[in-house]
């Protein structure tokens, strides 16, 4: 197994659990960036702000879990590709409205761009809208 597919893994384990920063950030560049074409996470342009988003996620679902269906590295590029489903029932305090009980099953994929063996950039492909709808967010 290459280097950067085993730092990935490891890098979807922390952040995927809730980890956070303090989880995460060995695996990363200390700059490392973050993007997404998803309302949910307007704003967010960092690897950082990104584990922490999902750590707080997880307290709004904290049953939230993950399958991870494909990992996928691509050593000429220095990337690899992490395609998932997560699932979760709002019950936690937090979010956008009070806990409503409703699950979602949502398809997403990380893709993880190395510089080294660290991730330098980190893009998320996500239909949020589809999951903010079952969750009764929307």
């Amino acid at each position: 197994m290459s280097t950067i597919t085993s730092v990935a893994e490891a890098f979807f384990e922390a952040c995927e659990t809730g980890g956070g920063w303090a989880a995460c950030e060995r695996y990363c560049a200390p700059d490392a960036g973050f993007s997404a074409q998803a309302d949910a996470l307007a704003g967010i342009t960092t690897l950082r702000d990104y584990v922490e988003w999902m750590k707080g996620l997880l307290t709004v679902l904290p049953d939230g879990r993950y399958e991870v269906k494909s990992f996928a590295t691509d050593e000429e590029r220095r990337n690899v590709a992490a395609y998932g489903v997560f699932r979760g029932t709002h019950t936690g305090e937090g979010g956008p409205c009070p806990p409503t009980g409703k699950s979602t099953s949502t398809d997403y994929v990380y893709v993880m761009q190395f510089d080294g063996e660290r991730i330098a950039h980190m893009t998320k492909i996500w239909n949020d809208a589809r999951a903010v709808k079952e969750l009764g967010w929307a």
